[in-house]
């Protein structure tokens, strides 16, 4: 049986077990109605819609199918993720209403519910589907946190301070650091004493990378009267926190006395917001792409002006390879402040190249460069980077030296400009400027793994250093196991040096590890040769041929080698 014919076999073994499913779960008044070919065409083409996150597709064909909560419980929950990831906010609460009503409720009904009643400021019905919503049948236990503090908040103008910080305590202690998050807005909520303590303490946590919360406390200090302090912790934690776009876009706003977008620990709905968007970043770094969005959209919903939330919202599209609704959401950014603008432009960029638009990539990027007002080292790096993966390398070097200029050999960034610097060098022909940039890169940060292969690789081909060459590859293997371009290059090292057996260890391993890449195959084959191995080598050198990715130079010396040998 072929594998096509084995894909489709199973695929309708699924489905059948799907449909068996589906029509075991209604009751008989419901089957004549729903076992029509158009409603299981619809339910079914609106499930696997939504689970590629289409979602206004999806909604469109499950609002057809209006009725069939009431036999299929499951239904109910799928239609609400389309509803709220395809904005239809409004017909979430509507549909959720109805469903409690008929006592039909579910997490995500109680769960928007809840949303709706808090943005309405009605506090005391907010904590009464929060509540619910903490009982009903949650999908993940990070769910039933969020309901837990979402109930907590509703209630918070009837409280003081200390007693939520104690209602803060009794939440799960597995999720240490959603308390520590927490503990920071009630003090900021409450204008507790202790505010700047609590920020200070969380943004110089070493153990978690809190760096998104030095804007949190930099917006506290500017609303306080603290401008320039605020100033001062933002331009303090862009130092460590370079590349954050939050805050980068509000160094700006400081700056120009703009505001991009908002936030307010004083108001319930915008800190809730922000906890809501916490477990949309845990459920997107989890790939629940579909719960992702869905959490994402209740944030933007109780705070629609801050407009960080939408980089996830597009992130999470361009994993999952829909570019369409990611270029919109990235070019909805581009008016939202010159960081923004910078950025949105650079994934703008990198989703043209997916679509085979090289040419269009580079020009949006150069005049996006180009506009930039200040163009920081890290900004110009990012252009250099850019330039030199899509092989304009000598227009990257122009970039990559005007850094070099700016900085010394004690910045952060100096091992990373020398390194690439001396690949484009490399690729341009112009080897001992390479070198040099290659050795001086690893003199000020001597554990980079990757550039050692580079460099000792390169020193391989030239037939040079090789014992050297050897020692380092050593060194980085150590640093990176299990890394197959260096144990291809530490296999290659062993077979220069003629010792044959153990450099077919090595290779082999490659392969195993790489085994579609056209260099591997080939080193392969050539230690099989020298192996004695001879019929074998032949067949990876064919290999070699059939390789998608194969360049014609590399081709033109296997078709050689198959007729010669080495």
């Amino acid at each position: 049986m072929n594998i096509f014919a084995l894909i489709s076999k199973i695929i309708g073994h699924l489905l059948f077990v799907i449909i068996f499913i589906f029509f075991s779960t209604l009751q008989a008044k419901e089957y004549k109605k729903f076992s029509k070919a158009d409603f299981v065409s619809d339910y079914f083409s609106g499930i696997l819609l939504l689970n590629q996150s289409k979602y206004n597709d999806s909604y469109k064909y499950l609002k057809k199918l209006d009725g069939l909560e009431e036999s299929h419980p499951t239904f109910s929950s799928k239609y609400l993720y389309s509803l709220v990831n395809s904005g239809n906010f409004s017909q979430a609460v509507s549909f959720s209403k109805k469903l409690d009503r008929e006592n039909k409720g579910s997490f995500e009904s109680d769960l928007i519910i809840g949303i709706y009643y808090l943005k309405k400021s009605k506090y005391e019905l907010s904590s009464k589907y929060f509540s619910k919503a903490k009982k009903s049948n949650s999908r993940t236990l990070l769910d039933s946190y969020i309901a837990d503090s979402l109930n907590n908040w509703s209630y918070m103008r009837n409280n003081d301070l200390n007693g939520a910080l104690a209602k803060l305590n009794q939440l799960d202690d597995r999720f240490e650091n959603l308390k520590k998050i927490q503990a920071v807005f009630l003090n900021c909520f409450f204008k507790g004493k202790d505010t700047k303590i609590t920020f200070e303490k969380l943004i110089s946590n070493k153990q978690t990378d809190f760096s998104r919360y030095h804007y949190f406390y930099a917006k506290f200090l500017n609303s306080s009267g603290e401008r320039e302090k605020a100033k001062k912790i933002i331009s303090d934690a862009l130092i460590k926190y370079p590349r954050n776009l939050l805050l980068n876009q509000y160094k700006i706003d400081l700056e120009s006395l703009e505001n991009s977008f908002n936030f307010d620990c004083e108001n319930e709905t915008d800190v809730v917001a922000e906890i809501i968007y916490i477990a949309a970043n845990a459920f997107s770094s989890q790939s629940m792409f579909p719960l992702s969005n869905f959490y994402l959209n209740l944030s933007k919903y109780l705070n629609n002006n801050f407009y960080a939330f939408d980089t996830l919202l597009a992130e999470n599209f361009y994993k999952i390879g829909d570019y369409l609704n990611a270029k919109k959401i990235y070019k909805g950014l581009i008016n939202k402040g010159a960081a923004f603008e910078w950025y949105s432009n650079k994934q703008i960029s990198r989703i043209l190249l997916k679509e085979k638009k090289k040419d269009k990539s580079l020009k949006l990027l150069k005049e996006s460069y180009d506009a930039l007002p200040n163009k920081g080292v890290y900004e110009t790096f990012d252009y250099a980077e850019f330039l030199k993966n899509n092989e304009e390398f000598k227009n990257s070097i122009k970039y990559y030296s005007e850094i070099l200029k700016k900085i010394d050999n004690e910045h952060p960034l100096f091992p990373e400009v020398t390194d690439s610097r001396g690949v484009s060098y490399e690729r341009t022909g112009k080897w001992d400027n390479a070198e040099k940039d290659l050795l001086s890169s690893l003199e000020a940060s001597p554990n980079q793994a990757y550039v050692i292969n580079y460099l000792a690789y390169s020193w391989i081909e030239q037939g040079v250093n090789i014992e050297k060459s050897l020692k380092m590859l050593e060194k980085a293997n150590q640093l990176k196991s299990n890394d197959p371009y260096i144990i291809d290059s530490l296999g290659w090292a062993l077979f220069k040096l003629k010792r044959f057996e153990e450099s077919k260890e090595y290779l082999q391993l490659a392969l195993r590890l790489m085994p579609a890449d056209p260099i591997v195959n080939d080193h392969y084959g050539d230690v099989l040769w020298k192996n004695g191995n001879k019929l074998q080598a032949r067949y990876y050198w064919n290999n070699v041929l059939q390789l998608e990715n194969t360049e014609k130079d590399l081709k033109d010396k296997v078709k050689e080698k198959l007729v010669k040998g080495l």
